[in-house]
């Protein structure tokens, strides 16, 4: 799988840590700022997005201190169906019920190790279609 990684420096430790796990199994770009830099994070977002949306077959991944923010700014964007999630069961549900492309996490909400578990479950499920494959027509009908 082709993960598109991001962060603000809100969320740099975390993305180092899942940087460091995906190496080893997926193939992985990385939008992150240096240490100790202070940026915004609707560049890292817009970023990532864009790298997203010319490899639709990829998913991203947002990190910034709360995951709010990267969600916002990654779901203005036609195509992109972020999700805020907090633990493995939202991040699945998340991919099976809304076919999200991208999960974002908080570095000051989860653990680094619930963060991992949700990207795993993020990242090993798949979109399940039917009745939810026509909600979801009806979200994208809406995006401008």
């Amino acid at each position: 799988m082709h993960v598109i990684l991001g962060c603000d420096h809100a969320g740099l430790e975390l993305c180092a840590f899942l940087e460091k796990q995906l190496r080893s199994g997926h193939s992985l770009e990385v939008f992150k700022p240096a240490p100790k830099e202070r940026v915004d994070y609707p560049d890292y977002a817009t970023l990532v997005v864009q790298a997203l949306l010319e490899k639709p077959s990829a998913l991203g991944v947002l990190v910034c201190g709360s995951g709010i923010g990267m969600s916002i700014m990654a779901n203005r964007f036609k195509g992109i169906r972020a999700a805020l999630c907090t633990n493995a069961y939202m991040a699945k549900m998340a991919r099976l019920h809304n076919d999200a492309n991208v999960l974002c996490l908080g570095q000051n909400v989860v653990g680094f190790g619930v963060a991992l578990s949700a990207i795993e479950a993020f990242l090993q499920t798949e979109f399940e279609g039917g009745r939810h494959a026509i909600r979801l027509d009806k979200i994208e009908g809406l995006k401008c």
